[in-house]
């Protein structure tokens, strides 16, 4: 593969015309509002060796390579790439906590392996490529996250990552409007089982989460491989780890469990739903030789950053930030694991689920309606969404009139959840609180 020969010469990618790096190759992808092979010419000049280009008028000398799709030459670089180098690859995907997991499992696994893992949230059809071009062969394993928003997209993600090992972390309510259902998000999750099952070793299942086992059985996976499985609690099945939370006031602690062993975790995250999260680093980190007491240390140094599961102790209030995502069932879990923090004065700060579709009224009164089943009285809510819904809570249209109305109604002493889809841009208010 010629492209490949360049690659090897030249290893490091670019996609940004704006940050060309000396001696990369610029691969001008479209969007819906541009075609970066306008800027190729522009890429070269600024530093990169070569440029991939899929329109003739703009491949005017032998420093551009005309292929007859950047984004498809880009993925078929990348499988190549990991076949190639034979990498040990474990994919993950999840409705909820996906890249907390996939944080945690490589806070393990680089306990004792040289490791690649998705930085960010480079987990779509053009992030995972850039990622398996990182490989390197001195890579023992590599952690590949995977997102959807849409049917097909982690079969297309899991053809181009070609994973050994598979994770879900769980299914749940997001991206409907792009789903369509509950049962969509589950078919298209279950996609990663199916690739496992035919091309892959095995996959790690948690089975407490009967969905999980559900889409495991449907994809036929447990009659083909011996799931390497984990629980929180006691569970009937035999699992390799088991676990149950010894504490969560606010830092999430755990008592894990094999059959030779039993170890506490002093973790850094805030929320009993890090629990199977946590689990499932453990059960990866055992899987793969680690000893408890190392999995112990890489689990228990790990800060959680990005507006994820963070406390933040300012000079008026304790945050609890997790501000990145929301959907109705993190949504859900993030109440529910607030309402048991056992602290007198809390306030709730929580923005719109987006991408919900036709269920966005419903999911947001839904929402509203265990605010006042769990007694929160201090409630402000922000986003056309929850505008809708029946409330006797303050609500604002948007993050900068609730900014406005802290200014004149300083929040002071109290524990805050902050919570809301990244399009509500609720970070945006720290500053005040």
């Amino acid at each position: 593969m010629h492209l490949y020969s360049i690659f090897l010469k030249y290893p490091l990618i670019c996609t940004d015309s704006r940050n060309c790096p000396a001696g990369s190759i610029f691969f001008a992808l479209k969007g819906d509002n541009f075609n970066a092979n306008a800027f190729a010419l522009s890429a070269l000049k600024k530093g990169c060796a070569y440029a991939v280009v899929d329109e003739a008028e703009y491949a005017i000398d032998n420093r551009f390579i005309l292929v007859e799709n950047v984004l498809k030459s880009l993925q078929q670089l990348a499988t190549y790439h990991r076949k190639q180098l034979g990498t040990t690859i474990i994919g993950i995907t999840g409705t909820n906590g996906k890249t907390t997991t996939k944080e945690l499992i490589a806070s393990v696994l680089s306990e004792k392996f040289n490791i690649l893992f998705t930085q960010g949230n480079l987990n779509n059809h053009i992030g995972v490529p850039l990622t398996l071009l990182q490989l390197k062969p001195e890579h023992e394993l590599a952690v590949i996250e995977m997102g959807a928003n849409h049917p097909g997209d982690i079969k297309e993600l899991a053809e181009i990552a070609c994973p050994d090992f598979g994770i879900i972390t769980n299914v749940g309510k997001a991206h409907l409007e792009g789903f369509g259902s509950f049962e969509g998000v589950m078919k298209t999750k279950a996609e990663l089982y199916d690739y496992i099952y035919q091309f892959g070793e095995n996959i790690f299942l948690n089975v407490g989460n009967t969905h999980l086992v559900e889409m495991a059985r449907n994809s036929l996976i447990v009659e083909k491989m011996n799931p390497v499985k984990y629980a929180l609690e006691t569970h009937t099945e035999s699992v390799l780890v088991e676990g149950k939370i010894t504490d969560c006031s606010p830092f999430l602690e755990m008592e894990c469990r094999t059959n030779t062993e039993k170890f506490g975790i002093k973790t850094q995250l805030i929320g009993s739903y890090n629990a199977e999260n946590v689990l499932a680093a453990v059960t990866i980190g055992r899987f793969f030789g680690i000893a408890y007491q190392v999995i112990k240390s890489g689990l228990e140094k790990y800060t959680p950053n990005n507006n994820r599961s963070q406390l933040t102790i300012t000079e008026r209030n304790k945050l609890v930030v997790d501000a990145y995502n929301a959907n109705p069932t993190s949504m859900r879990a993030a109440i529910l694991n607030f309402a048991q923090m056992n602290v007198a004065a809390k306030t709730l700060i929580l923005g719109d689920m987006l991408e919900l579709g036709e269920y966005s009224d419903s999911e947001h009164q839904n929402v509203v309606d265990l605010l006042q089943q769990k007694g929160f009285s201090s409630v402000l809510l922000v986003g056309k969404d929850f505008l809708k819904t029946r409330n006797n809570y303050n609500c604002f249209k948007k993050v900068e009139d609730l900014v406005e109305w802290i200014d004149s109604h300083p929040i002071e002493n109290q524990m805050v959840l902050i919570k809301g889809s990244r399009g509500i841009k609720l970070e945006k208010v720290l500053s005040k609180l």
